[in-house]
């Protein structure tokens, strides 16, 4: 890898801990992996999203910032570079989506002091599916809180994704369309993804393909 720092992002159910968890381990990469699995707010959330989408949004951030704001001094002897299954700044993304302005507005502030200090990726890749793919991949996986997601809430997330992407500066971008694509079972496609990784241009901006 010609990238020491990796970061994996797409919608819900997109496939990024799947695809951040096969590069680690084929190429000796220092893996991170969100631990959503540890917010309490989270199937509260998906029952009562109003009443707990401030502390869910803030618990997120505050476990985001812990694990990526000493990726810039730490240097791991035993790998040879970091891939993420996350990256900080979807904390902004799915605050706008999910919060009232006033709420958003602390939030923000919060969120500008910490995004500074953290360590930008080399290389960001986005995993676009389809609503229809993201919702088989949920129910595929099972967890019990995500089973009613809704086709609209996932729409929301993506807008959010793709007007970010298209206009921040701050890292370059491989968007990689797996709609109709499985890369765990089909070694052709994770061979082209690790072809596109390793041949990215490191002065584009953004580049946009549809595997297979």
């Amino acid at each position: 890898m010609k990238f020491d720092f990796l970061t994996i992002e797409g919608n819900i159910g997109s496939g990024k801990t799947s695809l951040a968890k096969k590069i680690a381990s084929d190429f000796n990469g220092k893996l991170i992996l969100e631990k959503f699995a540890d917010n309490p707010f989270l199937p509260k959330f998906y029952k009562n999203s109003k009443s707990n989408a401030f502390p869910l949004e803030l618990f997120f951030m505050a476990e985001r910032f812990n694990q990526l704001s000493g990726e810039k001094s730490e240097i791991d002897l035993f790998s040879e570079f970091t891939v993420s299954d996350y990256s900080f700044f979807k904390s902004k993304l799915f605050a706008q989506n999910n919060l009232e302005q006033d709420e958003l507005n602390l939030f923000n502030r919060l969120y500008n002091i910490m995004f500074s200090t953290v360590k930008k990726p080399d290389l960001l890749i986005y995993l676009h599916a389809d609503i229809e793919r993201l919702q088989e991949n949920i129910k595929i996986r099972g967890r019990e809180y995500e089973q009613n997601i809704s086709n609209n809430y996932l729409k929301e997330i993506e807008k959010k994704y793709f007007d970010y992407l298209k206009k921040q500066n701050d890292f370059p971008v491989l968007m990689l369309d797996v709609s109709k694509q499985n890369f765990i079972e089909d070694d052709k496609i994770y061979n082209q993804i690790i072809t596109e990784i390793k041949e990215f241009e490191e002065d584009v901006r953004i580049k946009s393909l549809i595997l297979g």
